[in-house]
């Protein structure tokens, strides 16, 4: 039976990280669980436990409708949040029109009401998380090959990134322009900068799924919505504008100027454009919209180089049911791995090691389980592996 060599596998992967010269990100919500922030499973428990009152009678009621009509699916919020705009899409939101018994003008009073929630449940997490790791890894981001820019792709809605370059004073970039109320400019993030550009070296950070500081604005004069972000935020319940929050598929289609498909474009066109080694941190690969994108251009671009870090074994068994065709795709699991389109088990020797050689960043050797699904181990071993850490920490430190 095939069994894959961890030692010779994360060596070939330290060889990869050394010599890329174009880095690209992608983190879902395991990247922020691992720094404390509630999962979605979490999240949606929280925001039922929290809700009262008719808000809580109706997001019962439409869970229960969703749970009824898809038995086999964990429902989460943001199925829920779907549903809920879906019915104000179908009744206009209007008072006298109704489905499930519930009216469209409830049903944007329920949207916003679980958006501001989820906003308390998150801010009240990433108040007490600690960013150590967070920072570490993006100094070691910001130092790599400074030709070419560097892209951060995040279904999450938290604050943690923009926090952490913040606090280490790196530059970045999120298709956001102005001042007093930052709007997005669709053209600034159609095109890849060259050299000559000062912002080249800056961060590129794409939240695909919206953010805390993301707000709907009205267009009165042409009965359309705009997003503008916000700045810091100290009552979420007086801030008249919705947040931005997984946003519906009948929102950000409602106008061109909207992030999210020039967010999912850019996805495109950076797998695709030349050679890249694009990480997966913390996604479960449960996103078709996202799948499509990542497995066209594993088709297109040769030079494409993918690498998935899951922190359970199951989600490297699913995504191999869709990937094993893949010779550029390898994901690493705690005791399995895809690698040239082969499942196997991992397989530890100290033997294997050279000298001066350690595993300690990687391997946990009491439970036989490969550490890097862990997105905190997983900048412990970037940082480690560049050869460079004390310098990293003092970026990190400040």
């Amino acid at each position: 039976m095939t069994k894959f060599n961890v030692v010779r596998e994360v060596r070939e992967l330290k060889n990869q990280l050394s010599y890329a010269k174009r880095f690209g990100f992608f983190f879902g919500a395991g990247t922020s669980c691992a720094l404390g922030v509630p999962n979605i499973a979490i999240l949606t428990q929280g925001v039922e436990d929290t809700l009262d009152g008719s808000y809580k009678t109706d997001f019962i009621k439409i869970k229960r409708d969703l749970e009824s009509t898809h038995p086999q699916k964990p429902i989460n919020i943001e199925n829920i949040l779907n549903q809920v705009r879906q019915i104000r899409s179908i009744t206009g939101e209007r008072e006298d029109k109704y489905y499930l018994e519930i009216c469209g003008q409830s049903a944007s009073k329920l949207d916003n009401e679980i958006c501001k929630t989820i906003y308390s449940i998150i801010s009240e997490s990433e108040s007490d998380t600690d960013l150590s790791n967070t920072k570490k890894f993006l100094a070691w981001l910001n130092i790599q090959n400074k030709d070419f820019t560097k892209e951060i792709f995040t279904t999450n809605y938290d604050l943690i990134i923009e926090k952490s370059l913040e606090e280490i004073r790196v530059p970045y970039f999120d298709g956001f322009v102005g001042s007093y109320e930052p709007f997005f400019l669709q053209e600034s993030i159609e095109r890849f900068v060259d050299k000559s550009d000062l912002t080249q070296n800056w961060i590129r950070l794409w939240k695909i799924h919206g953010s805390l500081n993301w707000f709907w604005k009205n267009n009165n004069t042409n009965s359309s919505h705009s997003i503008i972000r916000g700045s810091k935020i100290t009552d979420i319940q007086n801030i008249s504008n919705e947040l931005v929050i997984f946003p519906s598929k009948e929102k950000y289609d409602s106008s061109k100027k909207q992030p999210f498909v020039a967010y999912f474009d850019r996805l495109k066109n950076t797998l695709q454009n030349g050679e890249l080694l694009f990480i997966f941190s913390g996604y479960s690969f449960s996103d078709q919209h996202i799948n499509e994108i990542i497995f066209n251009s594993l088709r297109q671009n040769n030079r494409l180089s993918i690498v998935v870090f899951f922190f359970n074994d199951n989600e490297v068994e699913d995504l191999y049911s869709e990937s094993s065709s893949y010779l550029n795709l390898t994901a690493f699991g705690p005791t399995k791995a895809i690698i040239n389109g082969t499942l196997a088990d991992w397989e530890y020797n100290t033997d294997d090691l050279k000298p001066n050689e350690s595993s300690v960043t990687y391997w946990d050797k009491e439970n036989n389980r490969l550490l890097l699904g862990d997105f905190n181990k997983l900048s412990n071993f970037l940082i480690t592996n560049s050869g460079r850490k004390e310098h990293i920490e003092v970026l990190a430190n400040g």
